[in-house]
C-alpha cells in the first residue's frame, strides 16, 4: 500500500509528485467549496436583515401597557382572561394588564361599533381587575391594544370546531410554558407578539388589530415614527400604480388607503382602475391594500364614544369601521354616497351618516388641532405575511417553516425554531433535517422533510407535507399531505391516515356527551370531523361531508357555550392517557 506524505507517495519522481499535489489542492478546495454550498447560511439581504432585527424586538421586551382581548362568548372571555395572564410576558417580554371581554350585541356590532363597545366593556373591568380608570390611562399617555377574535371561522373549518368553537386558539408550531407544560402557541398570541413592536409608538392611543394575520414590516417607518393623525390605518403604501399594474396587482379586490402630499389619507373599497383615478386627489403620492388595523388617539376615541353613545346604550346597529368611520371622513359627499349605495345602503342614510361624521371630524379639529384627522401608517410592499384565517393557508404556511426561503428563515426565527427537533423523545425515528417535530415522542418510523409534527405521540409515524397538531394515536400514522389535528385516536387496528389531503379535527364537549351521534367507542367521549384541504368550509357550511355524522354548522351549535377550559382539560386528560398506553403498556 502506497504511503501518502503531505500529497507525496513514496517511489514518486519530484514532477510526479508536484503533479499529484495540485491535483490533491484542487480536490480539497472543491470539497471546501461544496461544504460551504451546503452547510453554510445563505447570505442575507439588507432588507431581510432589518426584518430579523425588528423580529428580534416582536420576541424581546416591549409591548402594550393593556391588551384588550374582544371575544365571541363569555366561555372564550374566560378562557382568554385565564391563558393570556399566564402567556403574556412569556410571549412579549412585557408584563401587559390583560382585560377580556365578549360581545354580546345581538347580530354583531360590526368592528367599529364593536371596538368601541369593547373599550364601554373594558372600563369596568379596569376598574374591578387592577383599580384604574382606562380612559383616564389612555389620556396620561398609556398604550392600549384591542384584538378583535369573533367570528366562526367558517374558511378554516373544522379547526376552530376542535378548539370549541374558539377560532384565536388555534395552534402554532412553537412551544411556550403554560403552568408547567409545554403548550402549542396559539395564533392570538403570535399576532399579539408581532404587534408588541407598535406599543412604543401606541403611547396615548388605543391601537386594533384582527386576531388571525402575522405580518413582518419591511420598513421602519412605520413602527418608528410618531403619530401625526388622531386616526391612522395599517397599509402597504407604495407609489401610484398603473392601469396594467393595478389589474395585474388584483387591487380592485381589496380595500385600499391613497396618501397626498399633506400625508393625508383616503379610504377605498375595491375599487377598479379608472374609479380610482376619479376618487383620488389629484396629488396622490402613495396607494396600497389597506391592513385594516387601525389607531386612535385618546381624545378621538372619547368623541366617539359621545357621538354613538345612543347606539351603545342600546346595543343597535351594525357599523364596520372601514366605510362607516373612515370613508365618511376622507371622501366628498358624492363619492360616498356613491359607493354605499352601490353596496345597497339607502341614500338618505348615506348622506346622514356622511354629515354625522364630517361634524365629528369638525370638532375634534377645532379642540385638538395639535394632530391632523386621518392618516396611514406604511408597512412596506415587500413585507412577511402569514395568513392563518383558511385552512390552506393555515397548513401551507406551516409547511413553510420546512423552506430555505426569506419568509421561511423569518418565520423560523419568529416561531423561535432554531432547532428543528425540541422537547422530543423520538427513539428509532429518522428526521429529514428541514422537518419541524416539538414535543413528540415516537418509537420508530421516518419524519420527511416537509413535516410539521407538533405534539404527537404515536408508536410508530411515515409522514410528509402533511401539518399534526396535538394528536394522540395507539397506532401508526402514515400518510403525506393531510392534517391531523387534536385528534385521540383509540383504535388499535390499521392505521390513522394523513393522506391525500385528508382533514381530521376532533371536538372535545364533556358536558354534552349524551348529545354526540353513535359512533362506536369514540361517542362517550369526542367526535372526530372529517373534511379535505380542497372543501371551502364557508361554502360547506351547511352540508353533512362524507363519514360525517354533522354538518360543520350543527357542531358549531354543539360547540355553542361549551365551558372551553372544561373541553380542553377533558382533551388533555384523554391524550395523557393514549401517551401512556403508548408508553407505558400494562
Amino acid at each position: 500500500m502506497a504511503l501518502d506524505f503531505g500529497g507525496f507517495r513514496a517511489g514518486m519522481t519530484l514532477e510526479q509528485g508536484a503533479q499529484y499535489s495540485v491535483l490533491g489542492g484542487l480536490l480539497a478546495l472543491l470539497v471546501v467549496q461544496l461544504i460551504a454550498k451546503f452547510f453554510s447560511k445563505p447570505a442575507i439581504s439588507a432588507k431581510d436583515r432589518m426584518m430579523h432585527e425588528l423580529i428580534d424586538r416582536m420576541r424581546g421586551p416591549g409591548g402594550f401597557d393593556y391588551v384588550i382581548v374582544c371575544c365571541s362568548n363569555l366561555s372564550g372571555e374566560r378562557y382568554w382572561q385565564q391563558r393570556l395572564e399566564e402567556t403574556i410576558a412569556l410571549v412579549t417580554g412585557h408584563a401587559s394588564k390583560v382585560l377580556c371581554v365578549h360581545e354580546d350585541w345581538d347580530g354583531g356590532a360590526g368592528n367599529g361599533l364593536g371596538t368601541l363597545y369593547a373599550i364601554v366593556k373594558a372600563i369596568p373591568l379596569a376598574r374591578a381587575k387592577h383599580g384604574v380608570e382606562l380612559l383616564s390611562e389612555l389620556a396620561a399617555g398609556r398604550s392600549v391594544a384591542l384584538y378583535h377574535t369573533a367570528g366562526k371561522g367558517t374558511r378554516l373549518a373544522p379547526l376552530p370546531a376542535a378548539e370549541n368553537n374558539n377560532k384565536p386558539a388555534v395552534k402554532l408550531p412553537e412551544l411556550i410554558d403554560v403552568g408547567g407544560e409545554q403548550r402549542a402557541l396559539t395564533v392570538l398570541e403570535a399576532v399579539i407578539r408581532q404587534t408588541s413592536i407598535l406599543g412604543r409608538r401606541a403611547a396615548g392611543r388605543l391601537a386594533v388589530f384582527w386576531g388571525d394575520q402575522v405580518f413582518v414590516p419591511s420598513t421602519l417607518a412605520g413602527v418608528d415614527s410618531a403619530p401625526t393623525h388622531h386616526a391612522d390605518i395599517l397599509a402597504a403604501l407604495g407609489p401610484m400604480p398603473s392601469a396594467t399594474q393595478w389589474q395585474a396587482r388584483a387591487l380592485h379586490q381589496y380595500g385600499l388607503i391613497a396618501t397626498d402630499a399633506c400625508g393625508d389619507a383616503l379610504q377605498l373599497e375595491k375599487v377598479g382602475y379608472s374609479d380610482a383615478v376619479t376618487l383620488l386627489p389629484k396629488d396622490v403620492r402613495t396607494v396600497g391594500t389597506s391592513l385594516g388595523s387601525f389607531s386612535v388617539s385618546s381624545g378621538l376615541l372619547c368623541e366617539l364614544l359621545k357621538e354613538f353613545k345612543p347606539e351603545l346604550d342600546k346595543r343597535v346597529g351594525q357599523l364596520d369601521a372601514d366605510p362607516h368611520f373612515w370613508m365618511p371622513v376622507t371622501l366628498s359627499e358624492a363619492a360616498y354616497v356613491r359607493v354605499m349605495t352601490s353596496k345597497g345602503a339607502a341614500e338618505p342614510q348615506a348622506r346622514s351618516h356622511w354629515a354625522r361624521m364630517q361634524g365629528l371630524k369638525a370638532r375634534v379639529g377645532k379642540q385638538m388641532p395639535e394632530l391632523r384627522f386621518f392618516g396611514a401608517v406604511p408597512t412596506g410592499q415587500e413585507m412577511h405575511w402569514w395568513d392563518y384565517g383558511r385552512l390552506e393557508l393555515y397548513k401551507d404556511n406551516n409547511v413553510l417553516i420546512t423552506d430555505a426561503s426569506p419568509s421561511a428563515r423569518a418565520l423560523r426565527h419568529f416561531l423561535g425554531a432554531t432547532r428543528r427537533v425540541q422537547a422530543s423523545q423520538l427513539g428509532a425515528v429518522n428526521v429529514a433535517p428541514r422537518a419541524c417535530v416539538l414535543g413528540c415522542a415516537f418509537r420508530g418510523g421516518h419524519v420527511g422533510p416537509r413535516a410539521v409534527l407538533v405534539n404527537v405521540k404515536a408508536p410508530y409515524v411515515d409522514v410528509d407535507d402533511c401539518v399534526l397538531v396535538n394528536v394522540s394515536s395507539l397506532r401508526p400514522i402514515i400518510g403525506r399531505g393531510g392534517v391531523l389535528y387534536n385528534v385521540v385516536d383509540e383504535e388499535v387496528a390499521g392505521v390513522l391516515s394523513c393522506s391525500e389531503q385528508a382533514v381530521r379535527a376532533d371536538v372535545f364537549v364533556p358536558e354534552r356527551a349524551q348529545l354526540l351521534p353513535r359512533l362506536g367507542s369514540l361517542a362517550a367521549r369526542h367526535l372526530a370531523i372529517h373534511s379535505a384541504m380542497d372543501v371551502d368550509g364557508g361554502k360547506a357550511w351547511k352540508q353533512r361531508l362524507p363519514h360525517n355524522e354533522l354538518s360543520f354548522e350543527e357542531v358549531h351549535a354543539l360547540n355553542k357555550d361549551v365551558d372551553v377550559i372544561a373541553a380542553q382539560e377533558e382533551a388533555a386528560r384523554l391524550h395523557a392517557r393514549i401517551a401512556r398506553m403508548i408508553f407505558m403498556p400494562k
